[in-house]
Parts: C-alpha cells; sequence; structure tokens
C-alpha cells in the first residue's frame, strides 16, 4: 500500500554509509521506542534545536565574553599538568598580534594535543571565549584546523538533541545523506492555504530546517517549521477523519429510548441537574436517536457530574432494548462506578453487573451468563469486559471512562463486541480546544462546565516544606474534629535517586503520631489491598490516606474535606487540579494544601498560583499548555513525549482547526483518496506513521 516513491525513507539507518550496529543502536535509543526500526524517514524529522554561529571573526584582545569566536592564531607553547595534578587541566597557550590566549582541556592527552597542536603552526580555532582575570581562555575549542585547512570550517552548523556516546558529526554525516534520498514528492497541501501561509515545498522546508543560515530560521513561528507541523496537524486530523468515516460508515441504530428509566432516575438523584448536565443529555439522547452511531466526547471538569450524564446514556439504551457497557481504567475506578450507580440502577429497575479480572468460577460463569442472555442491561469493568470470553446479547452503547489516552484503533477495537455500538468516551481531564481536536478530531464533544448544586469551593495554599511541622498538626486537630485527609506523594518507596518523600515512609512517619487512624494506598498494592485501604478511608475506620497518584482521576470520597500534596512544585497544573479534585465533593468547606521546596523556579511558581487563583479546570488547561507544552496534557507525564513530533502546539495551535476543516474537506469529495492530491494525501500518512489510516481505506 505505501507509495513506492516513499520506500528510499523507509529503508533502515544501517543502509547509510557509516553506520553499522553500534550507531544504528545509539539511533535506536535517540530516535526510536525499544523494538521499533529506525528508518531513514526518522533521521529527516529530528531536527535542530538550535546553532553554532563560527562567522564571528576577532583578535584576541578584542574576543567578547562568552561569545562563540574564530581566531587565527600562532601556537607558542604547551602546559601539561603534573602527575600529581590531574585536576589541573591542560592548556595550549597561542597568540596573534594583539595577546595571548590560553585553550584549555581537561584530561588532555599530550601526545594527541600535541599532534593536534604543533608549537609554531598558525592554526584556525573556534569555540567559546571566557575571560578569567583579564585573560582571554578557550575551553575544548570544537574547530581546531591549520590555516590551509580553513575551507573546512563550517561556519554555522545545526545543533541537534544528542545521546551519549553518538558523535555530532556522525549524526551530520546521516542526516545529509537522509536528505539526498528525499524524493520530489507531489503537494498535498490546499494551493489557498500553502499560498496564505507563505508555505515552501516539503523539501524544500525540511532542508532549510537542517541548513540554517541564521538562529531565525530554527524558528517555530518560521514558515519552514509552521510548514512542517501543519503536515503533522494534517496527517493526524486525516487519520481520525478516516476513522470517523470507518465508524460512521458502519449503520448504527436508532435508541430513542421510552424516557421511563431515565425519568426515575432523576427522580433518585440527591441533586438537580445542572444547566451542563441536561443539555449534553440532550445532545447524547439526539445522537442515539438518529439511527448514525454515537461518536462523543464528554469533557467535563472535576465533579461536573460526568457519570450521572453516562448513565442517563445507558438509561436510554436499556429503554430501547439494548445493552452498555461502561469501562473504566482501574478496578477501584470500576468498583467506585458500581457501588454509586447501583442505587440509581435500582431505583431505575435497571439490571447492573461488575465485572473485572478478579472475578473466577461460579461468580464469573454467572456473571458472563446473565450477560449473554441479556438479563444485565449494564456490564461496569475494566479492560475484561472486552475479553474473548464475554459475549453480549445485544450490545448498543459503549462508554470509556477516563481513556482519554486510547487512540483512534483502541476505540474502534472497544466497539466489536457489539453491532455498531454508539461509543461515549468520557474525560475529566479538561483539555485545551487544539489538544481535544488533536486526539479527539473523529468525535463530537460535549463539554460539562460549573459544578452540581451545593458543591463548596476548595480554599488551596501554598506552603513550604520548612513548615511541614505545622502541617501535621493541623492535620491532627482536623481529624480529632472528624475531618477526613488525603495525604499525596510522589513516589511509592524511597530512591537513592531523589530527594523525594516516599508514600511508605510519609505512612511510617504519620503512623507513628496518630496509629491506626492511617492508611496506605499505592500502585504497587494488589486490587484487593488498594480496594480495602480506600473502604477503610471511606467509612471513616481510617481518617487519612497516605497515597500515590493512583488517587489522581475518579476516587470519590465524599467525606474527605483535605488534601495536602507533598513536592507540588514536581506536578503538572493539570495533574495538581485532578488531585485537588478529590476534596470539595461534598457539602462541607474543603482545602488544598499545596507543599513545596524552595526556591522555586518560574515555572513553578506560576503553576502554583494559577492553582491558588482558579478552580476553573479548563482554564487551568490553557495555562498547562502555555507555561509546559502539550506534553502531558492527555497523560499522566510530568515531562513524557510531546504529543506531536514536529507541531508545539504553544506555537502552532492556530493550524489545528484549518488542517482540521481541510482532512473533512478532502474526505466530502475524495472519500477513497484516489484524486491525485489524494495519492499525495496517502504518502503524508505513511510518512508521518499513519500508515493504519491507510488501511482503513483498504479495509473499508
Amino acid at each position: 500500500m505505501r507509495p513506492s516513491i516513499l520506500d528510499p525513507l523507509f529503508a533502515a539507518v544501517t543502509t547509510l554509509e557509516g553506520v553499522g550496529p553500534k550507531v544504528a543502536a545509539q539511533f535506536q535509543t535517540l530516535l526510536a521506542g525499544a523494538g521499533e526500526t529506525v528508518r531513514v524517514r526518522d533521521l529527516l524529522f529530528h531536527l535542530p534545536t538550535g546553532l553554532i554561529d563560527r562567522r564571528k571573526r576577532a583578535e584576541i584582545a578584542l574576543a567578547p565574553e562568552g561569545a562563540i569566536v574564530t581566531l587565527t592564531v600562532r601556537v607558542d607553547r604547551h602546559q601539561a599538568p603534573g602527575r600529581a595534578q590531574r585536576s589541573v587541566p591542560y592548556r595550549v597557550f597561542a597568540q596573534d598580534e594583539t595577546g595571548e590566549i590560553a585553550l584549555t582541556y581537561f584530561r588532555g592527552q599530550s601526545a594527541w594535543l600535541e599532534k593536534l597542536l604543533p608549537v609554531g603552526e598558525t592554526m584556525i580555532v573556534s569555540g567559546r571565549v571566557e575571560w578569567f582575570n583579564g585573560r582571554p581562555s578557550m575551553v575544548h575549542p570544537d574547530f581546531v584546523a591549520p590555516v590551509a585547512e580553513a575551507e573546512t570550517l563550517t561556519l554555522v552548523e545545526p545543533v541537534y538533541p544528542m545521546t551519549a556516546g553518538l558523535s555530532p558529526k556522525i549524526l551530520r554525516k546521516a542526516i545529509t545523506q537522509a536528505l539526498e534520498r528525499l524524493p520530489e514528492l507531489g503537494e498535498w497541501i490546499d494551493p489557498g492555504v500553502m499560498r496564505r501561509e507563505n508555505f515552501a515545498a516539503f523539501g524544500t522546508s525540511l532542508r532549510s530546517l537542517h541548513d540554517p543560515a541564521d538562529e531565525i530560521d530554527l524558528s517555530p513561528e518560521g514558515a519552514a517549521y509552521r510548514r512542517l507541523a501543519y503536515d503533522e496537524f494534517l496527517a493526524s486530523q486525516l487519520a481520525l477523519a478516516l476513522s470517523r468515516q470507518r465508524m460512521k460508515a458502519a449503520r448504527g441504530r436508532a435508541m430513542p429510548g421510552t424516557g421511563e428509566s431515565s425519568r426515575r432516575v432523576v427522580a433518585a438523584l440527591p441533586f438537580t441537574l445542572t444547566e451542563g448536565q441536561a443539555q449534553a443529555i440532550a445532545e447524547i439522547r439526539a445522537d442515539m436517536a438518529s439511527g448514525e452511531r454515537m461518536l462523543r466526547l464528554l469533557q467535563g471538569d472535576v465533579g461536573a457530574g460526568k457519570t450521572v450524564v453516562a448513565l442517563m446514556a445507558m438509561a436510554t439504551a436499556a429503554e430501547s432494548g439494548a445493552q452498555s457497557v461502561l469501562l473504566a481504567p482501574t478496578e477501584i475506578l470500576a468498583r467506585q462506578h458500581h457501588d454509586g450507580l447501583s442505587r440509581l440502577c435500582e431505583a431505575a429497575g435497571l439490571s447492573l453487573t461488575l465485572l473485572t479480572g478478579r472475578d473466577t468460577g461460579r461468580v464469573r460463569t454467572e456473571k458472563l451468563d446473565a450477560i449473554a442472555s441479556g438479563r444485565t442491561q449494564i456490564v461496569v469493568g475494566t479492560h475484561a469486559v472486552f475479553q474473548e470470553a464475554v459475549a453480549y446479547h445485544d450490545l448498543g452503547l459503549v462508554v470509556v471512562d477516563e481513556q482519554h489516552r486510547f487512540g483512534v484503533h483502541q476505540r474502534l477495537s472497544l466497539t466489536r463486541k457489539g453491532a455498531s455500538p454508539d461509543l461515549l468516551v468520557m474525560t475529566a481531564t479538561p483539555i485545551p480546544r487544539t489538544l481535544v481536536l488533536a486526539a479527539f478530531g473523529d468525535m463530537d464533544v460535549s463539554r460539562l462546565t460549573g459544578k452540581p448544586a451545593g458543591r463548596k469551593p476548595i480554599t488551596t495554599v501554598a506552603v513550604p516544606m520548612e513548615r511541614l511541622d505545622a502541617i501535621v498538626a493541623r492535620a491532627g486537630k482536623a481529624m480529632e474534629a472528624g475531618e477526613r485527609l488525603y495525604w499525596v506523594c510522589p513516589l511509592v518507596e524511597e530512591s537513592e535517586k531523589s530527594d523525594l518523600m516516599a508514600a511508605e515512609e510519609r505512612f511510617r512517619q504519620l503512623s507513628q503520631l496518630f496509629g491506626s487512624a492511617v492508611g496506605l494506598v499505592h500502585g504497587r498494592m494488589t486490587g484487593e489491598e488498594k480496594d480495602r485501604a480506600m473502604a477503610d478511608f471511606k467509612a471513616g475506620r481510617t481518617k487519612l490516606v497516605v497515597a500515590t497518584t493512583v488517587i489522581e482521576v475518579g476516587v470519590d470520597v465524599p467525606d474527605a474535606t483535605i488534601i495536602v500534596i507533598e513536592h507540588a512544585e514536581r506536578f503538572g497544573l493539570s495533574q495538581l487540579h485532578q488531585l485537588r479534585g478529590r476534596v470539595g465533593r461534598g457539602a462541607k468547606p474543603s482545602s488544598c494544601v499545596l507543599l513545596y521546596r524552595a526556591p522555586l523556579g518560574e515555572t513553578a511558581a506560576a503553576r502554583l498560583a494559577v492553582m491558588r487563583d482558579t478552580e476553573d479546570g479548563f482554564r487551568i488547561a490553557e495555562e498547562d499548555l502555555k507555561l509546559r507544552g502539550e506534553g502531558d496534557l492527555l497523560g499522566t507525564q510530568q515531562s513524557g513525549a510531546p504529543f506531536f513530533r514536529i507541531a508545539r502546539m504553544e506555537h502552532h495551535a492556530d493550524l489545528m482547526e484549518v488542517a482540521r476543516d481541510d482532512a473533512r474537506l478532502v474526505l466530502a469529495t475524495d472519500p477513497e483518496l484516489t484524486t491525485p492530491r489524494g495519492e499525495c494525501l496517502r504518502a503524508l500518512l505513511y510518512l508521518f506513521g499513519k500508515d493504519e489510516a491507510v488501511r482503513l481505506l483498504r479495509s473499508g
């Protein structure tokens, strides 16, 4: 299926001159994940992050402090350190008509340096000049050559992200060969966008980024960088649009419901539906009644009431004679959903079953029989609900909770248990609009804002670690008053490589003070252990639970009123907001204490200030995007790989909407990508690793 013109770019890097097994292994570390084959294409998309400009020529006495300067000097003498002076550097003194400079090498080898810089020779040296007590020094010059070889000096050299042991020279040589293999490709961008954005051709843009003449040429706002960012966005949006086209092509079913069970659910609620909930329910019902497959994202802030909206959708499916599945990312959340929905389902006359990997023997068999026969209308569980042994009588709706990291193809696989069931994906992670398009461009979006009536605001304070004893004392008084607290730590156990307080160590310390009132929950515990710890906390048998971020999403203990987040400066804004959402879920006033270690960096200080200023998760998400880029807004990593390889949301967000509109227009007029531009777009999909989308075309 891959256009043959791309074959040179999909060859392994070992086909390049100078790339043997050792260098290939270094490229593997630098450019690909474990087990992936590094291809020539990967080198093309490994863009420089800066450059070394050696065009500044100067005489020694006029060399500016801290600048990279190219000098013409005569080597005067070598000064090697004595055997007992291991910490003393090797110095080569050189001069011109204006003065003397020390070329400084740490752990320099005499024989090598005497050959590199022969005494009496006139040489070209280039590097950063530093002045100490009125004397200039150049530490480890990055270019040294006789005057006769001056033309070998690269005046402007791009600087690439590197990995240990890899030589910049070898990387540059490999990238140069990769560029030589780049074929002339047909244009896949709409001519109007090309003119408006002043884009050059794909190859021209790529070559200009790898061969910059100045810093401005590498700017993310520059035309070449924006061109490649748009290419990546277009490939992504086209893949999402193809997924949507494929899922919509499978004829859905009309599930208008009767409203009977839904009315009973509403009557059993201890609160009135918010305006946002009512709007989302109306949008979902319209989708379900339409006869087309529903592909909808329900995006809500912490505590906005998404689960009730999902239950109303599942009630509508049950009224129409169909089953529903609610998929939770962890067993804790699956059990919590089951417990939270049980009373409402009972009031509405809906049968509910919890299915997890822990179910065995007769219990599991009975549950599977109830699901297969249709006696169970709503199934709640983890991935166990999609195992091969689980057969559904008539699956009409799949609800996916907190799986915002699920990709397009996982979404497709989740719906294969039924005859084109509707799909509702929920996330409590507020995501900026541009990232919603990036991750969920194949879906319609409902957004819940505001909290259910009766929820109190959360008071948020930032406190330095020096005041830890005062916070512990305050926690003790809160427990005496009957309050319940979370205490969140970044790590499970102590590590020699980190000074962060481990959850287990903090648990031991707090247990010494408060005894059995303290519980512990972390990701390395078994499911039963975590369930037992959370059940004790929820029932009030423990008053304080020390936890890692396993409690980040969805854990619901309405009586918890205080959360202490230790080393808050190490967490991302969105994750801090998720953690804060574990309190303020009842009618009592709640507090969030952000414990930080001073001094704070500029970004960390800005992050904590935003947390103090607002509880609006959507505003927090936008601020997080500005502060850190898109790295972990769609996951839990604190500084993980960016969502895109080239494009950066903080610089290129304006191009996302354009790419989405263009992708949908393309498929409206050329659904099989068979026109000349469509063929070019197939090449684009392969270039940016969206092969699965092309396979959707073939299978469709």
